[in-house]
């Protein structure tokens, strides 16, 4: 009989279980520090060598790892999703960055419709606070806080949507964004006929969200992704011109 003895799960076992959920399910995120062995053991509720064991096991599986002097870290677990190689050819090629605006339009929107539908009220509570916070920078004319909380509230739907893949993978292509690989957000609100624009998209995300209309949200998303297509063509269109201009006017001026 495929029977066997049920036996007590140890409790270093439990702890790396919970610790694995947690990076999981994107709670604990690269590079984030963990509380002191003492305030750890203490949380969870065993003893500290039980805590050693879990720790060594996780460190063992590439998940957490430990700096000198610092404590205790998630390891980054993102960072091998793209080679450096790779992140060079998109930092480079233009089609890259339209691709990636597609990506973003086919994949957020599946996540906003899911968000709508599975998100929980404190999932859509933690979305309209972050929209909030977007008004307030807007009302301040602060074009920089604007770009940061823009990313914030965009993986905030992503976060609700309850797909860890899909949170993960997000994750992984909004540091990408953050480090400026494909273009840089604040540009987008540097005009002021743009920033009122995006707020506006903003807004309908959100409010498709807070009605729980998975259709309408999948829409929001799309309009907004498709207004960001739009607005990247007209700025390196504008690059393209400026740099011919230079070089035309540096020809002018040799002969």
């Amino acid at each position: 009989m495929p029977f066997k003895k049920i036996e007590s799960e140890k409790l270093a076992s439990a702890v790396v279980r919970q610790i694995e959920d947690l990076i999981l399910q994107g709670i604990l995120r690269p590079g984030e520090r963990l509380p002191s062995e003492r305030e750890l053991s203490e949380r969870f509720g065993v003893s500290r060598p039980s805590l050693r064991e879990a720790v060594a096991e996780l460190q063992k599986s590439g998940l957490l790892c430990t700096k000198a002097g610092s404590g205790i870290f998630v390891a980054d677990v993102l960072g091998s999703a793209f080679s450096p190689a790779l992140i060079r050819l998109f930092s480079s090629n233009e089609q890259a960055l339209f691709d990636y605006i597609s990506f973003r339009r086919d994949l957020e929107g599946l996540a906003a419709e899911r968000a709508a539908t599975y998100g929980s009220d404190t999932d859509l509570k933690v979305v309209d606070t972050l929209f909030a916070q977007m008004e307030a920078a807007h009302a301040k004319r602060n074009p920089a806080e604007e770009a940061q909380i823009d990313a914030q509230f965009h993986m905030a739907i992503i976060e609700a949507s309850h797909n860890v893949v899909m949170i993960h993978m997000m994750r992984a292509m909004f540091d990408l964004l953050a480090e400026g690989v494909f273009y840089n957000r604040a540009i987008m609100f540097r005009n002021r006929t743009t920033r009122v624009r995006l707020l506006d998209q903003h807004r309908a995300m959100n409010a498709a969200l807070q009605e729980r209309d998975p259709v309408a949200a999948r829409a929001a998303v799309a309009g907004h992704m498709d207004f960001v297509d739009h607005e990247m063509s007209v700025i390196r269109r504008a690059e393209r011109n400026e740099a011919t201009a230079l070089l035309r006017l540096s020809h002018n001026d040799e002969r």
